[in-house]
Protein backbone atom coordinates (compact mmCIF):
# COMPACT_ATOMS: atom_id res chain seq x y z
CA UNK A 1 0.00 0.00 0.00
CA UNK A 2 0.97 3.63 -0.77
CA UNK A 3 0.28 6.70 0.67
CA UNK A 4 -3.12 7.98 -0.63
CA UNK A 5 -3.26 9.22 -4.22
CA UNK A 6 -5.51 9.55 -7.25
CA UNK A 7 -5.84 6.56 -9.89
CA UNK A 8 -2.75 5.80 -11.40
CA UNK A 9 -3.19 4.42 -15.25
CA UNK A 10 -1.94 0.61 -13.29
CA UNK A 11 -5.21 1.25 -11.05
CA UNK A 12 -7.54 2.25 -13.93
CA UNK A 13 -6.22 -0.60 -16.44
CA UNK A 14 -7.35 -2.78 -13.40
CA UNK A 15 -10.03 -1.25 -13.10
CA UNK A 16 -10.94 -1.82 -16.54
CA UNK A 17 -9.98 -5.22 -17.01
CA UNK A 18 -12.49 -5.94 -13.48
CA UNK A 19 -15.02 -4.70 -15.95
CA UNK A 20 -14.54 -6.39 -18.39
CA UNK A 21 -14.54 -10.12 -16.61
CA UNK A 22 -17.88 -9.01 -15.28
CA UNK A 23 -18.83 -8.29 -18.55
CA UNK A 24 -18.11 -11.35 -19.55
CA UNK A 25 -21.19 -12.89 -17.61
CA UNK A 26 -23.48 -10.55 -18.75
CA UNK A 27 -23.42 -11.70 -22.34
CA UNK A 28 -20.36 -9.19 -23.35
CA UNK A 29 -17.50 -10.11 -25.45
CA UNK A 30 -14.81 -11.80 -23.31
CA UNK A 31 -12.43 -9.29 -21.82
CA UNK A 32 -7.93 -9.97 -21.70
CA UNK A 33 -7.37 -13.19 -19.98
CA UNK A 34 -6.07 -12.62 -16.02
CA UNK A 35 -2.99 -13.97 -14.27
CA UNK A 36 -5.20 -16.22 -11.76
CA UNK A 37 -8.42 -17.94 -11.08
CA UNK A 38 -8.76 -19.78 -8.05
CA UNK A 39 -11.81 -21.89 -8.95
CA UNK A 40 -14.40 -23.97 -6.97
CA UNK A 41 -13.47 -23.14 -3.91
CA UNK A 42 -15.99 -22.08 -0.57
CA UNK A 43 -14.56 -18.21 0.00
CA UNK A 44 -14.69 -16.55 3.57
CA UNK A 45 -13.44 -12.75 2.33
CA UNK A 46 -12.21 -12.11 5.87
CA UNK A 47 -15.09 -9.32 6.86
CA UNK A 48 -16.96 -12.18 8.80
CA UNK A 49 -19.26 -12.76 6.78
CA UNK A 50 -20.78 -16.20 5.82
CA UNK A 51 -18.94 -18.63 3.47
CA UNK A 52 -19.86 -18.59 0.14
CA UNK A 53 -19.13 -20.49 -3.10
CA UNK A 54 -17.35 -17.92 -5.15
CA UNK A 55 -14.20 -18.08 -7.44
CA UNK A 56 -11.60 -15.22 -7.45
CA UNK A 57 -9.80 -13.94 -10.43
CA UNK A 58 -6.37 -12.01 -9.74
CA UNK A 59 -4.57 -9.68 -12.16
CA UNK A 60 -1.32 -7.25 -12.09
CA UNK A 61 -1.45 -8.51 -7.92
CA UNK A 62 -4.99 -7.45 -7.62
CA UNK A 63 -8.44 -9.17 -6.85
CA UNK A 64 -10.32 -7.85 -10.45
CA UNK A 65 -13.10 -10.21 -9.85
CA UNK A 66 -15.43 -12.41 -7.74
CA UNK A 67 -17.87 -14.79 -8.36
CA UNK A 68 -18.85 -17.25 -10.87
CA UNK A 69 -16.09 -16.92 -13.30
CA UNK A 70 -16.65 -19.78 -15.27
CA UNK A 71 -15.14 -19.58 -18.57
CA UNK A 72 -12.57 -16.55 -18.17
CA UNK A 73 -9.41 -17.02 -19.27
CA UNK A 74 -6.76 -17.21 -16.99
CA UNK A 75 -2.56 -18.08 -17.39
CA UNK A 76 -3.20 -20.14 -14.16
CA UNK A 77 -6.09 -21.61 -12.64
CA UNK A 78 -6.08 -23.56 -8.80
CA UNK A 79 -8.55 -25.91 -8.45
CA UNK A 80 -9.79 -25.52 -4.53
CA UNK A 81 -13.15 -27.95 -4.79
CA UNK A 82 -13.68 -28.93 -1.10
CA UNK A 83 -11.19 -26.18 -0.06
CA UNK A 84 -11.50 -23.16 1.74
CA UNK A 85 -10.17 -19.41 0.29
CA UNK A 86 -9.40 -16.95 2.62
CA UNK A 87 -7.31 -13.70 3.03
CA UNK A 88 -3.52 -13.67 3.54
CA UNK A 89 -3.11 -13.15 7.01
CA UNK A 90 -1.77 -10.01 8.65
CA UNK A 91 1.06 -10.99 11.78
CA UNK A 92 0.13 -7.70 13.59
CA UNK A 93 3.12 -8.23 16.01
CA UNK A 94 6.35 -9.66 14.51
CA UNK A 95 10.12 -9.28 15.69
CA UNK A 96 11.55 -9.88 12.16
CA UNK A 97 13.26 -6.16 12.43
CA UNK A 98 16.33 -7.44 11.12
CA UNK A 99 15.04 -10.86 8.75
CA UNK A 100 13.83 -8.51 6.37
CA UNK A 101 17.00 -6.33 5.83
CA UNK A 102 18.97 -9.85 5.28
CA UNK A 103 19.27 -11.17 1.49
CA UNK A 104 16.87 -13.14 0.23
CA UNK A 105 18.07 -17.05 0.78
CA UNK A 106 18.18 -15.55 3.95
CA UNK A 107 14.43 -14.19 4.50
CA UNK A 108 13.66 -17.58 2.56
CA UNK A 109 14.93 -19.92 4.97
CA UNK A 110 14.11 -18.27 8.22
CA UNK A 111 10.70 -16.72 6.94
CA UNK A 112 9.34 -19.06 4.72
CA UNK A 113 8.17 -21.25 7.40
CA UNK A 114 5.67 -18.36 8.36
CA UNK A 115 4.77 -17.56 4.85
CA UNK A 116 3.57 -21.57 4.71
CA UNK A 117 1.36 -20.79 7.60
CA UNK A 118 -0.73 -18.51 5.65
CA UNK A 119 1.01 -15.28 6.93
CA UNK A 120 1.46 -12.41 3.54
CA UNK A 121 1.63 -9.25 5.64
CA UNK A 122 4.23 -9.04 8.94
CA UNK A 123 4.29 -5.64 11.49
CA UNK A 124 7.52 -5.07 12.80
CA UNK A 125 8.50 -2.73 15.64
CA UNK A 126 7.11 -4.15 18.33
CA UNK A 127 7.64 -3.82 22.01
CA UNK A 128 9.38 -0.55 21.16
CA UNK A 129 12.57 -3.35 20.01
CA UNK A 130 12.91 -2.04 16.39
CA UNK A 131 15.56 -0.27 14.34
CA UNK A 132 14.04 3.11 13.31
CA UNK A 133 14.42 6.09 14.06
CA UNK A 134 17.90 5.70 15.47
CA UNK A 135 21.16 8.34 15.27
CA UNK A 136 24.54 6.75 15.59
CA UNK A 137 25.06 6.87 19.32
CA UNK A 138 21.48 4.74 19.89
CA UNK A 139 22.65 2.30 16.95
CA UNK A 140 25.48 1.40 18.46
CA UNK A 141 23.76 0.92 21.71
CA UNK A 142 20.75 -0.87 19.92
CA UNK A 143 22.89 -3.42 17.98
CA UNK A 144 23.41 -4.72 21.36
CA UNK A 145 19.82 -4.69 22.79
CA UNK A 146 18.70 -6.35 19.60
CA UNK A 147 21.54 -8.78 19.31
CA UNK A 148 19.30 -11.40 20.12
CA UNK A 149 16.98 -11.21 17.37
CA UNK A 150 19.61 -10.69 14.63
CA UNK A 151 20.69 -13.02 12.39
CA UNK A 152 24.09 -13.18 11.34
CA UNK A 153 25.58 -11.34 8.47
CA UNK A 154 22.45 -8.74 9.20
CA UNK A 155 23.51 -5.46 11.25
CA UNK A 156 21.50 -1.76 11.71
CA UNK A 157 22.97 1.37 12.05
CA UNK A 158 21.42 5.07 12.02
CA UNK A 159 18.69 5.42 10.19
CA UNK A 160 15.36 7.29 9.81
CA UNK A 161 12.08 5.08 8.85
CA UNK A 162 12.11 6.19 5.88
CA UNK A 163 15.74 4.81 5.56
CA UNK A 164 14.40 1.32 7.25
CA UNK A 165 11.87 1.10 5.06
CA UNK A 166 13.39 1.83 1.50
CA UNK A 167 16.30 -0.31 2.81
CA UNK A 168 13.52 -2.95 2.95
CA UNK A 169 12.77 -2.06 -0.71
CA UNK A 170 16.08 -2.25 -2.10
CA UNK A 171 16.64 -6.10 -0.06
CA UNK A 172 13.55 -6.88 -2.08
CA UNK A 173 11.20 -8.66 1.09
CA UNK A 174 9.48 -12.43 0.73
CA UNK A 175 6.56 -10.91 2.00
CA UNK A 176 4.76 -7.63 2.88
CA UNK A 177 6.34 -5.35 5.71
CA UNK A 178 4.96 -2.21 7.33
CA UNK A 179 6.42 -0.80 10.37
CA UNK A 180 5.85 0.91 13.71
CA UNK A 181 8.04 3.34 15.16
CA UNK A 182 10.16 1.61 18.28
CA UNK A 183 10.19 4.11 21.32
CA UNK A 184 13.39 2.68 22.23
CA UNK A 185 15.16 4.08 19.21
CA UNK A 186 13.66 7.66 19.52
CA UNK A 187 14.58 7.75 23.47
CA UNK A 188 18.01 6.54 23.30
CA UNK A 189 18.72 8.93 19.84
CA UNK A 190 17.13 11.25 22.64
CA UNK A 191 18.64 10.27 26.31
CA UNK A 192 20.86 7.24 25.86
CA UNK A 193 19.73 4.37 27.71
CA UNK A 194 19.19 6.15 30.83
CA UNK A 195 16.33 5.67 33.61
CA UNK A 196 14.47 9.15 34.55
CA UNK A 197 12.00 11.86 33.02
CA UNK A 198 13.12 13.97 30.26
CA UNK A 199 13.82 17.29 29.95
CA UNK A 200 12.03 19.40 27.83
CA UNK A 201 14.78 19.38 25.24
CA UNK A 202 15.10 15.53 25.00
CA UNK A 203 11.23 15.33 25.17
CA UNK A 204 11.18 17.88 22.21
CA UNK A 205 13.57 15.89 20.43
CA UNK A 206 11.36 12.50 20.94
CA UNK A 207 8.18 14.47 19.90
CA UNK A 208 9.99 15.38 16.93
CA UNK A 209 11.38 12.21 16.06
CA UNK A 210 7.64 10.22 16.35
CA UNK A 211 5.99 12.91 13.94
CA UNK A 212 8.96 12.27 11.36
CA UNK A 213 8.74 8.41 11.80
CA UNK A 214 4.76 8.56 11.69
CA UNK A 215 5.26 11.10 8.59
CA UNK A 216 7.45 8.74 6.85
CA UNK A 217 5.31 6.23 6.67
CA UNK A 218 5.15 4.14 9.98
CA UNK A 219 1.74 2.50 11.46
CA UNK A 220 1.66 3.59 14.60
CA UNK A 221 3.97 3.64 18.07
CA UNK A 222 5.15 0.61 20.32
CA UNK A 223 6.38 0.98 23.54
CA UNK A 224 7.88 -2.48 25.57
CA UNK A 225 7.53 -0.96 29.11
CA UNK A 226 9.60 -4.46 30.75
CA UNK A 227 12.36 -3.42 28.83
CA UNK A 228 14.53 -0.90 28.32
CA UNK A 229 14.13 1.92 28.01
CA UNK A 230 10.40 1.75 28.16
CA UNK A 231 10.80 0.39 31.58
CA UNK A 232 12.15 4.41 32.79
CA UNK A 233 9.06 6.14 31.02
CA UNK A 234 5.97 7.58 33.17
CA UNK A 235 2.52 7.71 32.10
CA UNK A 236 2.50 11.23 30.88
CA UNK A 237 5.57 10.97 28.59
CA UNK A 238 3.83 7.95 27.13
CA UNK A 239 0.66 10.21 26.96
CA UNK A 240 2.46 13.07 25.58
CA UNK A 241 3.91 10.70 22.41
CA UNK A 242 0.56 8.93 22.04
CA UNK A 243 -1.04 12.47 21.30
CA UNK A 244 0.67 12.21 18.45
CA UNK A 245 -0.06 9.16 17.03
CA UNK A 246 -3.45 10.25 17.73
CA UNK A 247 -3.07 12.96 15.23
CA UNK A 248 -1.69 10.97 12.63
CA UNK A 249 -4.38 8.29 13.61
CA UNK A 250 -1.93 5.75 13.83
CA UNK A 251 -1.89 2.63 16.41
CA UNK A 252 0.10 2.83 19.99
CA UNK A 253 0.75 -0.50 21.05
CA UNK A 254 2.27 -1.48 24.46
CA UNK A 255 3.88 -4.03 25.72
CA UNK A 256 2.11 -3.20 29.25
CA UNK A 257 4.06 -2.90 32.14
CA UNK A 258 3.91 -6.26 33.60
CA UNK A 259 1.82 -8.94 33.49
CA UNK A 260 2.05 -10.43 36.94
CA UNK A 261 1.91 -8.38 40.13
CA UNK A 262 1.47 -5.56 37.80
CA UNK A 263 -1.10 -6.67 35.74
CA UNK A 264 -4.08 -4.61 36.27
CA UNK A 265 -2.50 -1.30 37.08
CA UNK A 266 -0.38 -1.89 33.93
CA UNK A 267 -4.04 -2.48 32.05
CA UNK A 268 -5.30 0.64 33.95
CA UNK A 269 -2.39 2.90 32.48
CA UNK A 270 -3.04 1.52 28.76
CA UNK A 271 -6.81 3.05 29.41
CA UNK A 272 -5.16 6.17 30.99
CA UNK A 273 -3.44 6.81 27.60
CA UNK A 274 -6.14 6.24 25.45
CA UNK A 275 -8.39 8.19 27.67
CA UNK A 276 -5.35 11.66 27.77
CA UNK A 277 -4.58 11.12 24.29
CA UNK A 278 -7.40 10.11 22.50
CA UNK A 279 -5.51 7.86 21.07
CA UNK A 280 -6.56 4.48 19.56
CA UNK A 281 -4.63 1.55 22.09
CA UNK A 282 -3.41 -1.97 21.66
CA UNK A 283 -2.30 -4.08 24.07
CA UNK A 284 -0.30 -6.35 22.86
CA UNK A 285 0.03 -10.03 23.41
CA UNK A 286 -2.46 -10.01 26.67
CA UNK A 287 -1.44 -12.46 29.04
CA UNK A 288 -0.70 -13.38 32.52
CA UNK A 289 2.47 -14.57 33.57
CA UNK A 290 2.63 -16.93 36.24
CA UNK A 291 -0.23 -19.94 37.77
CA UNK A 292 -0.98 -17.42 40.76
CA UNK A 293 -1.82 -14.58 38.42
CA UNK A 294 -4.46 -16.46 35.79
CA UNK A 295 -7.69 -16.06 37.90
CA UNK A 296 -6.52 -11.80 37.36
CA UNK A 297 -7.49 -12.74 33.55
CA UNK A 298 -11.02 -12.12 33.80
CA UNK A 299 -11.11 -8.09 35.64
CA UNK A 300 -7.89 -7.71 32.86
CA UNK A 301 -10.57 -8.29 30.64
CA UNK A 302 -13.38 -6.66 32.24
CA UNK A 303 -10.92 -3.09 32.69
CA UNK A 304 -10.71 -3.00 28.56
CA UNK A 305 -14.27 -3.71 28.01
CA UNK A 306 -15.52 -0.64 30.52
CA UNK A 307 -12.88 1.46 28.66
CA UNK A 308 -14.58 0.52 25.26
CA UNK A 309 -17.62 0.93 26.62
CA UNK A 310 -17.30 4.69 27.79
CA UNK A 311 -16.03 5.16 23.89
CA UNK A 312 -12.32 4.27 24.01
CA UNK A 313 -10.70 2.40 21.70
CA UNK A 314 -8.68 -0.54 22.60
CA UNK A 315 -8.34 -3.77 21.24
CA UNK A 316 -5.70 -6.56 22.02
CA UNK A 317 -3.66 -9.89 20.55
CA UNK A 318 -2.71 -12.52 21.70
CA UNK A 319 -0.51 -15.61 20.22
CA UNK A 320 -1.97 -19.27 21.41
CA UNK A 321 1.07 -20.76 23.43
CA UNK A 322 1.54 -21.11 26.99
CA UNK A 323 5.11 -20.10 26.39
CA UNK A 324 6.70 -16.64 24.98
CA UNK A 325 9.87 -15.60 23.51
CA UNK A 326 12.35 -12.85 24.37
CA UNK A 327 15.86 -11.78 25.47
CA UNK A 328 17.75 -13.40 28.77
CA UNK A 329 18.36 -10.13 29.82
CA UNK A 330 14.75 -9.22 30.73
CA UNK A 331 15.32 -11.29 33.90
CA UNK A 332 17.05 -8.67 35.37
CA UNK A 333 16.57 -5.60 37.07
CA UNK A 334 16.00 -2.07 35.42
CA UNK A 335 18.86 -0.38 37.08
CA UNK A 336 21.35 -3.28 36.15
CA UNK A 337 19.97 -2.46 32.61
CA UNK A 338 20.78 1.32 32.22
CA UNK A 339 23.88 1.87 29.46
CA UNK A 340 22.84 -1.24 27.86
CA UNK A 341 24.59 -4.88 27.30
CA UNK A 342 27.81 -4.14 27.93
CA UNK A 343 26.95 -1.91 31.12
CA UNK A 344 25.20 -4.93 32.09
CA UNK A 345 28.19 -7.45 31.67
CA UNK A 346 30.23 -5.07 34.18
CA UNK A 347 27.98 -4.84 37.02
CA UNK A 348 27.44 -9.06 36.64
CA UNK A 349 31.47 -9.21 36.75
CA UNK A 350 31.60 -7.37 39.62
CA UNK A 351 31.28 -9.25 43.19
CA UNK A 352 29.21 -6.21 44.76
CA UNK A 353 27.03 -5.26 41.86
CA UNK A 354 26.38 -8.98 41.00
CA UNK A 355 25.34 -9.82 44.80
CA UNK A 356 22.58 -7.60 44.65
CA UNK A 357 21.56 -8.56 41.15
CA UNK A 358 21.11 -12.16 42.69
CA UNK A 359 19.38 -10.83 45.88
CA UNK A 360 16.91 -8.57 43.85
CA UNK A 361 15.94 -11.55 41.14
CA UNK A 362 15.33 -13.88 44.48
CA UNK A 363 13.51 -10.96 47.22
CA UNK A 364 11.97 -7.90 45.17
CA UNK A 365 8.56 -8.08 44.03
CA UNK A 366 7.05 -5.50 41.61
CA UNK A 367 4.95 -2.43 42.72
CA UNK A 368 3.04 0.40 41.58
CA UNK A 369 4.24 2.55 39.81
CA UNK A 370 7.10 0.74 38.69
CA UNK A 371 9.61 3.46 36.96
CA UNK A 372 10.23 5.03 40.66
CA UNK A 373 14.12 4.38 41.54
CA UNK A 374 14.51 0.73 42.75
CA UNK A 375 10.82 0.27 41.19
CA UNK A 376 11.08 -2.91 38.78
CA UNK A 377 7.66 -3.35 36.43
CA UNK A 378 8.37 -7.41 36.00
CA UNK A 379 10.37 -10.43 37.68
CA UNK A 380 9.96 -13.03 35.30
CA UNK A 381 11.80 -15.41 37.84
CA UNK A 382 9.69 -14.71 40.53
CA UNK A 383 6.81 -14.97 38.37
CA UNK A 384 7.69 -18.40 37.05
CA UNK A 385 10.73 -19.85 38.63
CA UNK A 386 13.96 -20.85 37.53
CA UNK A 387 12.63 -23.88 36.00
CA UNK A 388 10.21 -21.63 33.96
CA UNK A 389 12.28 -19.86 31.92
CA UNK A 390 14.47 -21.85 29.03
CA UNK A 391 17.65 -20.72 27.04
CA UNK A 392 16.20 -20.88 23.14
CA UNK A 393 19.52 -19.65 21.68
CA UNK A 394 22.86 -18.97 22.60
CA UNK A 395 25.90 -17.29 20.03
CA UNK A 396 27.57 -19.05 17.09
CA UNK A 397 30.19 -20.34 19.18
CA UNK A 398 27.80 -20.84 22.06
CA UNK A 399 27.19 -24.48 24.22
CA UNK A 400 24.41 -25.86 22.07
CA UNK A 401 23.86 -28.00 24.77
CA UNK A 402 22.42 -25.25 27.08
CA UNK A 403 19.89 -25.21 24.28
CA UNK A 404 16.56 -26.03 25.43
CA UNK A 405 17.04 -26.78 28.73
CA UNK A 406 15.34 -24.80 31.80
CA UNK A 407 18.17 -22.73 33.83
CA UNK A 408 17.28 -25.41 37.32
CA UNK A 409 18.12 -27.76 34.56
CA UNK A 410 21.23 -26.32 33.54
CA UNK A 411 22.10 -26.10 37.52
CA UNK A 412 21.36 -29.45 38.59
CA UNK A 413 24.47 -31.72 37.76
CA UNK A 414 26.75 -29.29 39.40
CA UNK A 415 24.18 -28.01 42.42
CA UNK A 416 24.93 -24.52 41.02
CA UNK A 417 23.07 -21.82 42.01
CA UNK A 418 20.84 -21.33 38.58
CA UNK A 419 21.57 -17.14 39.14
CA UNK A 420 25.68 -17.86 38.34
CA UNK A 421 24.73 -20.77 35.96
CA UNK A 422 22.84 -17.93 33.72
CA UNK A 423 25.23 -15.34 34.94
CA UNK A 424 27.82 -16.80 33.31
CA UNK A 425 26.14 -17.72 29.80
CA UNK A 426 25.78 -14.67 29.69
CA UNK A 427 29.25 -12.87 30.05
CA UNK A 428 30.56 -15.85 27.86
CA UNK A 429 27.84 -15.13 25.21
CA UNK A 430 28.16 -11.46 25.46
CA UNK A 431 24.56 -11.31 26.42
CA UNK A 432 23.43 -12.91 22.91
CA UNK A 433 21.11 -15.46 24.77
CA UNK A 434 17.05 -16.08 24.02
CA UNK A 435 14.86 -17.24 26.34
CA UNK A 436 11.37 -18.91 26.43
CA UNK A 437 9.28 -18.18 29.33
CA UNK A 438 6.65 -20.55 30.56
CA UNK A 439 3.40 -20.41 32.23
CA UNK A 440 2.07 -17.61 29.91
CA UNK A 441 -1.61 -17.78 30.68
CA UNK A 442 -1.98 -21.20 31.33
CA UNK A 443 0.43 -24.38 30.42
CA UNK A 444 0.66 -27.17 27.72
CA UNK A 445 -1.96 -29.43 29.85
CA UNK A 446 -4.29 -26.09 30.52
CA UNK A 447 -5.27 -23.96 28.02
CA UNK A 448 -8.39 -22.37 29.49
CA UNK A 449 -7.14 -19.24 30.61
CA UNK A 450 -5.22 -18.50 26.98
CA UNK A 451 -8.32 -19.67 25.82
CA UNK A 452 -10.27 -16.88 27.52
CA UNK A 453 -8.22 -14.10 25.98
CA UNK A 454 -8.46 -15.87 22.34
CA UNK A 455 -12.38 -15.91 22.35
CA UNK A 456 -12.89 -12.02 23.16
CA UNK A 457 -13.93 -10.48 20.02
CA UNK A 458 -11.23 -7.54 20.47
CA UNK A 459 -8.48 -10.34 20.55
CA UNK A 460 -6.21 -10.57 16.96
CA UNK A 461 -3.96 -13.91 16.31
CA UNK A 462 -0.45 -12.87 16.17
CA UNK A 463 3.03 -14.93 16.38
CA UNK A 464 5.23 -12.86 18.15
CA UNK A 465 8.32 -15.36 17.48
CA UNK A 466 11.13 -15.53 14.77
CA UNK A 467 13.61 -17.74 13.73
CA UNK A 468 17.03 -16.18 13.56
CA UNK A 469 19.19 -19.13 12.51
CA UNK A 470 20.36 -20.54 15.74
CA UNK A 471 19.02 -22.62 18.85
CA UNK A 472 15.50 -23.25 19.01
CA UNK A 473 12.82 -21.08 17.68
CA UNK A 474 9.55 -20.41 19.29
CA UNK A 475 7.18 -22.67 17.32
CA UNK A 476 4.65 -19.79 16.79
CA UNK A 477 6.76 -18.78 13.74
CA UNK A 478 5.96 -21.43 12.10
CA UNK A 479 2.71 -22.82 13.38
CA UNK A 480 1.00 -19.43 15.36
CA UNK A 481 -2.20 -19.24 12.57
CA UNK A 482 -2.42 -22.51 11.80
CA UNK A 483 -2.58 -23.50 15.56
CA UNK A 484 -5.33 -21.37 15.93
CA UNK A 485 -7.11 -22.58 13.53
CA UNK A 486 -7.08 -26.11 14.52
CA UNK A 487 -7.98 -24.90 17.99
CA UNK A 488 -10.84 -23.11 16.52
CA UNK A 489 -11.78 -26.78 14.78
CA UNK A 490 -11.51 -28.75 17.86
CA UNK A 491 -13.20 -26.15 20.29
CA UNK A 492 -16.01 -25.42 17.31
CA UNK A 493 -15.65 -21.20 18.35
CA UNK A 494 -15.57 -18.70 17.38
CA UNK A 495 -17.29 -19.96 14.36
CA UNK A 496 -14.20 -20.11 11.58
CA UNK A 497 -15.46 -16.28 9.39
CA UNK A 498 -14.98 -15.44 12.51
CA UNK A 499 -11.87 -16.36 13.28
CA UNK A 500 -10.88 -15.82 10.02
CA UNK A 501 -11.65 -12.12 10.24
CA UNK A 502 -9.36 -11.73 13.62
CA UNK A 503 -6.62 -12.91 11.27
CA UNK A 504 -7.10 -11.15 8.13
CA UNK A 505 -9.56 -7.47 7.65
CA UNK A 506 -9.49 -7.12 12.01
CA UNK A 507 -5.53 -6.50 12.00
CA UNK A 508 -5.20 -4.50 9.06
CA UNK A 509 -7.93 -2.50 10.10
CA UNK A 510 -5.97 -1.80 12.88
CA UNK A 511 -2.94 -0.43 11.02
CA UNK A 512 -5.01 0.91 8.40
CA UNK A 513 -3.60 -1.44 5.48
CA UNK A 514 -6.94 -0.24 3.30
CA UNK A 515 -7.05 -3.37 0.29
CA UNK A 516 -5.32 -6.07 2.45
CA UNK A 517 -7.17 -8.78 4.79
CA UNK A 518 -9.91 -8.92 2.55
CA UNK A 519 -11.38 -10.65 -0.40
CA UNK A 520 -13.27 -8.21 -2.72
CA UNK A 521 -12.14 -6.40 -6.49
CA UNK A 522 -9.48 -4.36 -6.14
CA UNK A 523 -8.11 -5.38 -3.19
CA UNK A 524 -4.51 -7.06 -2.97
CA UNK A 525 -4.09 -10.23 -4.12
CA UNK A 526 -2.86 -11.94 -0.77
CA UNK A 527 -4.78 -15.16 -0.71
CA UNK A 528 -5.05 -18.63 0.83
CA UNK A 529 -6.23 -22.10 0.43
CA UNK A 530 -6.85 -23.91 2.82
CA UNK A 531 -8.36 -27.19 4.51
CA UNK A 532 -10.50 -26.59 7.28
CA UNK A 533 -10.69 -30.74 8.02
CA UNK A 534 -6.91 -30.79 8.29
CA UNK A 535 -5.47 -27.85 8.72
CA UNK A 536 -2.81 -28.03 12.18
CA UNK A 537 0.44 -26.97 13.42
CA UNK A 538 3.09 -29.46 13.66
CA UNK A 539 5.93 -27.21 14.89
CA UNK A 540 6.66 -28.36 18.75
CA UNK A 541 9.11 -26.85 20.98
CA UNK A 542 11.05 -29.97 20.22
CA UNK A 543 10.81 -29.73 16.84
CA UNK A 544 10.01 -26.00 16.31
CA UNK A 545 10.66 -26.05 12.55
CA UNK A 546 8.27 -28.51 11.15
CA UNK A 547 5.71 -26.37 8.53
CA UNK A 548 2.30 -26.75 9.18
CA UNK A 549 -0.44 -29.25 7.35
CA UNK A 550 -3.32 -28.56 5.28
CA UNK A 551 -2.44 -24.96 3.65
CA UNK A 552 -1.74 -26.38 0.29
CA UNK A 553 -1.31 -22.62 -2.02
CA UNK A 554 -0.71 -19.01 -0.78
CA UNK A 555 -0.54 -15.85 -2.58
CA UNK A 556 1.41 -12.84 -2.12
CA UNK A 557 0.72 -9.87 -4.74
CA UNK A 558 -0.87 -12.55 -7.17
CA UNK A 559 2.10 -14.51 -7.17
CA UNK A 560 2.05 -17.99 -6.14
CA UNK A 561 4.48 -18.55 -3.19
CA UNK A 562 3.47 -21.95 -1.36
CA UNK A 563 2.49 -24.30 -4.46
CA UNK A 564 0.90 -27.86 -3.35
CA UNK A 565 2.31 -27.24 0.49
CA UNK A 566 5.69 -26.19 -0.74
CA UNK A 567 7.33 -22.95 -0.24
CA UNK A 568 8.70 -21.71 -3.70
CA UNK A 569 9.65 -18.58 -2.61
CA UNK A 570 10.44 -15.03 -4.37
CA UNK A 571 10.83 -11.64 -3.38
CA UNK A 572 7.03 -10.50 -3.73
CA UNK A 573 6.58 -8.89 -0.80
CA UNK A 574 5.57 -4.90 -0.95
CA UNK A 575 6.89 -2.25 1.93
CA UNK A 576 3.32 -0.64 3.51
CA UNK A 577 3.53 2.56 4.32
CA UNK A 578 0.46 4.35 6.19
CA UNK A 579 -2.04 6.86 4.23
CA UNK A 580 -0.55 10.62 5.42
CA UNK A 581 -3.08 12.50 7.13
CA UNK A 582 -1.72 15.70 6.19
Amino acid sequence: MTRADPPTGRSLALAGLAAGVLALHAGCSAPQAVDLVISGGTLIDGTGAPSRRADVAVAGGRIVAVGDLAGVAASRVIDATDLVVVPGFVDLHSHADLLVLAGRATQERLLGARIRQGVTTIVVGNCGLGMAPADEAAAGILAGVNGWMTPAGVSGGAMTVADYLARIERTGPVLNVGTLVAHGPVRVSAMGLASGEPDEGQLSAMRAAVEQGLSDGALGLSTGLIYPPGMYSTTDELVELAGIVSRHDGLFTAHVRGSSETLLPATRELVEIARRSGARVHHSHMEAVGRSFWGRIPEMIAIEDDARREGLRISHDVFPYTRAATMMTAIFPPWSLEGGVPALLGRLSRPDSRERIRREIAEHRPQWPPWVPGGWPHNLVGAVGWDGIAVSSVGPDGPAVAVGKSLAELAAPSGADPFDVVVELLLAERGQVGQLVGEISGSEDDLTPLVEILAHPSAAVVSDAEDYGRGMPHPAHAGAFARALRLQRERGAPRLEELVRRMTSYPAALVRLDGRGVIRPGAAADLVVLDPRRVADRASFDEPRLPPDGLPFVVINGEVVVQDGSYVGGSHGQVLRAPSRR
